[in-house]
């Protein structure tokens, strides 16, 4: 079985940072796509940032902000996020797929974190 456990949510002002990590046990292939999704009071879960064998992919609205990495030897992946801005607000998830290719959709991930709450204020 596999756990996800993230830190390093927390308040920010506008413009400021926070760096995410997602810490990992069980079986997990450093071959394993590698990720992060956010999910708005009443807004559905969207994909942030994700890492695999090729290389790393943003969504639109987090490229050139955030950077997601992982260090393969330790099972983690974080995300550092700058020039914060209201609309990030939002629980921010881990993700990890059994597949070495990420994708976009929640639904091909096969494991989940539990969530940590970002918070940017105006």
């Amino acid at each position: 079985q596999v756990q996800l456990v993230e830190s390093g949510g927390g308040l920010v002002q506008a413009g400021g940072s926070l760096r995410l990590s997602c810490a990992a046990s069980g079986r997990i292939f450093s071959s394993y796509a590698m990720g992060w999704f956010r999910q708005a009071p009443g807004k559905e879960r969207e994909f942030v940032a994700a890492i695999d064998w090729s290389g790393t992919f943003y969504a639109d609205s987090v490229k050139g902000r955030f950077i997601v990495s992982r260090d393969n030897a330790k099972n983690t992946v974080n995300l550092q996020m700058n020039s914060l801005k209201p609309e990030d607000t939002a629980v921010y998830y881990c993700v990890v797929r059994s597949s070495t290719y990420e994708s976009s959709r929640p639904s091909e991930y096969d494991y989940w974190g539990q969530g940590t709450q970002v918070t940017v204020s105006s």
